[in-house]
């Protein structure tokens, strides 16, 4: 009879688990403190902005592989651990870079490309430095001195777009140098600043590949065009200049991995694969408060939760369709973690259906779910009925022209053919309370709306998995840029 009673209570247990409706069981595993728990580990001063290569990148790999061991989550199947190792090469700035022109010290210098330098002797103004302003000129062995952009292109991108073609020029005029004058504001200097006089990487199988030996260019800060008049206005210009070499070191950065097998005995072969990127900027220029933590909450310690979530939530409760969970690293280097992945992946890309990516710069609007690309795939409604579950509105991206789904890991992914939308907290537009904290020291855990994240969050994990469950195998919308890599990819 005990036996029996326990047969039972075993049953109605088992039948109760059935019973209960996706929106439950979403609701089972997603609660706001976890998520807190989650972002303000991860977006923590300990961490130091999270950024590739640095011991407080590894400490946030270990936080999410042991977070996926503890729900039951599967590990990467090619090396029986969480992690994908990343071998990179990292190459820093000059540690000497001293120009003096006419006896004055350039102090705000960026080096676009460098090769080591040492010379004294008469520099050469060529205008704006194209093919045609060294004409008549004896620039041989010599460094020039060059006005940024052209007589039709003055802004700060047109003037980077054509390094390399006054590069070239200058080469092949017999110049050994290029300095370019810019005369930008503060702010997009120090982006400047950031990215040119810190650190690079790039994946290491590919290093020798890329470099080439050219003469060295240099950027200067020109306020008002205020050291360029003066050259102008000199009959010969002096230049003291000594630009040490560049050193390259390997670094050795991890993707985190797991895997939760599917239910159903045919569609477990397809995979859903759950992404974000984990890695930020670490330390930099302070902002008004001496602040100089890039603390990343929300890019992209939300779009790593959001993976940790649905990772507890399939584990617990799996769908029809196995689920792929990738953690990245190096996005903010070049997307380097998403492009090793697609070229090193640790199960064949034909069985990846669909990949559900996450990235965020920041939210204006806590009424919607903005999905980058969401009308890019046959998903779409999956998303949108996801997201008005939870009293959300899903919309597509309205700001195509900053070209936020080239610029996240997911393109990778769209680019081998599998679809792959990036799901972000809601914005109208890409200004405002969105720049006020992208990659900006401001960008903490405690000015988040924490209930405006909880139905974001149990948006996602309901849209993947409506999107596991269905009877339908997702695929790009006719049309698409990507459509006909996904017609290779599954021989369509």
């Amino acid at each position: 009879m005990k036996k029996l009673m326990l047969l039972s209570v075993a049953l109605c247990s088992l039948l109760s688990l059935q019973a209960q409706s996706e929106k439950q069981k979403v609701e089972n595993t997603v609660t706001k403190s976890k998520i807190e728990g989650h972002i303000y580990f991860l977006a923590d001063d300990l961490l130091k902005g999270r950024e590739t290569g640095t011991p407080e990148n590894k400490i946030a790999a270990s936080y999410l592989a042991n977070t996926l061991r503890s729900y039951g989550v599967q590990p990467n199947p090619k090396t029986g651990t969480f992690y994908q190792e990343v071998k990179l090469e990292k190459t820093s700035p000059p540690a000497v870079m001293d120009f003096t022109i006419n006896g004055t010290k350039l102090k705000q210098v960026a080096p676009m490309t460098v090769e080591a330098l040492i010379y004294n002797g008469d520099a050469v103004f060529v205008g704006y430095g194209l093919e045609s302003d060294y004409t008549n000129k004896n620039v041989k062995g010599k460094v020039v001195l060059v006005e940024a952009g052209s007589a039709e292109t003055k802004d700060t991108q047109g003037s980077f777009g054509l390094i390399r073609k006054k590069q070239m020029a200058a080469a092949m005029a017999g110049a050994i140098g290029v300095i370019e004058f810019v005369d930008v504001q503060e702010q997009i200097w120090s982006f400047i600043d950031h990215n040119f006089n810190a650190p690079t990487l790039k994946v290491a199988s590919e290093a020798g590949n890329m470099e080439t030996k050219e003469i060295p260019y240099i950027w200067v800060k020109d306020t008002n065009g205020a050291t360029l008049n003066a050259i102008e206005a000199q009959a010969t210009n002096t230049l003291d200049m000594n630009l040490g070499a560049q050193v390259s070191t390997e670094v050795v950065s991890q993707n985190v991995i797991g895997v939760v097998e599917g239910t159903d005995a045919k569609l477990k072969n397809e995979y859903i694969i759950y992404s974000a990127h984990y890695d930020h900027v670490g330390i930099g220029t302070p902002d008004a408060t001496g602040d100089t933590i890039y603390n990343g909450a929300r890019d992209n310690a939300v779009g790593t939760t959001t993976v940790l979530s649905m990772a507890e939530n399939l584990a617990k409760y799996p769908t029809k369709r196995s689920a792929l969970f990738i953690l990245f690293t190096a996005e903010e280097k070049g997307l380097l973690g998403s492009k090793y992945y697609v070229e090193n992946p640790v199960l064949p890309l034909e069985q990846m259906v669909y990949c559900f990516n996450s990235d965020n710069g920041g939210y204006n609007d806590t009424s919607k779910a903005t999905i980058i690309g969401l009308t890019r795939t046959t998903a779409s409604k999956n998303m949108m009925d996801a997201a008005t579950t939870f009293g959300l509105t899903a919309i597509d991206d309205p700001a195509p022209e900053q070209g936020l789904f080239d610029r996240s890991d997911n393109v990778h992914f769209a680019a081998k053919g599998i679809p792959a939308p990036t799901f972000s907290m809601g914005f109208t537009s890409f200004d405002g309370e969105v720049t006020k904290y992208y990659h900006r020291p401001g960008d903490h855990t405690d000015n988040m709306d924490y209930n405006y994240l909880l139905k974001f969050f149990r948006a996602y994990v309901m849209a993947g998995r409506s999107i596991a469950n269905d009877s339908v195998t997702h695929f790009w919308t006719a049309g698409d840029t990507y459509e006909n890599a996904g017609k290779k990819l599954y021989n369509k």
